[in-house]
């Protein structure tokens, strides 16, 4: 099985508070109940970063809004501008890349759904900082999983890794 339980933390799990950095996927059927939802405002807010990608297309936008709205009913989700510290912590990012699954990255479209355009949205709390970055209608943690395989392009992983890092660096220094 592919999933392991005993690295997965629910999201009202006091122990969530160890970990600077969450990486979520595949929310568009993400459901979150009142005290999941005030639990994540509090990570939030005291400091922690939350980096959202694999999800595709409209209907699971729409899911992942309204989830994210329970959370932080005062906060958009905007467009995260490419001058934004996030693209360029380490590793100089100019354009947002749609990173395709494996099974589309050897060629044919690189969306799934109707997710034709990538995006990189954000909320940020009241100083500035960026406390949720979401990853639209790309999915950069098949370009991590194989990027050793032969025929996943190279271009896909090498955007995955030095937007990862940038991640990774952003959220332990802001």
């Amino acid at each position: 099985d592919a999933f392991d339980s005993d690295h997965a933390l629910g999201v009202g799990e006091p122990a969530l508070r160890d970990y600077p950095f969450l990486y979520v996927l595949e929310v568009g059927s993400l459901f979150l109940s009142d005290p999941q939802a005030a639990a994540l405002r509090d990570y939030l807010l005291a400091g922690g970063f939350m980096v959202i990608d694999d999800f595709w297309g409209s209907w699971a936008w729409q899911n992942f809004e309204e989830q994210m709205q329970r959370v932080f009913p005062e906060r958009p989700i905007v467009d995260v501008p490419l001058d934004h510290p996030v693209f360029h912590a380490f590793y100089d990012i100019g354009q947002v890349l749609q990173v395709p699954n494996v099974h589309q990255a050897a060629g044919g479209p690189t969306w799934e759904s109707d997710g034709k355009v990538p995006h990189i949205r954000g909320i940020f709390d009241d100083e500035g900082r960026l406390m949720v970055l979401v990853n639209w209608n790309t999915d950069l943690g098949d370009a991590w999983e194989w990027a050793d395989l032969a025929d996943y392009p190279l271009r896909y992983s090498t955007y995955a890794y030095e937007i990862g890092i940038n991640f990774a660096i952003y959220a332990m220094t802001y």
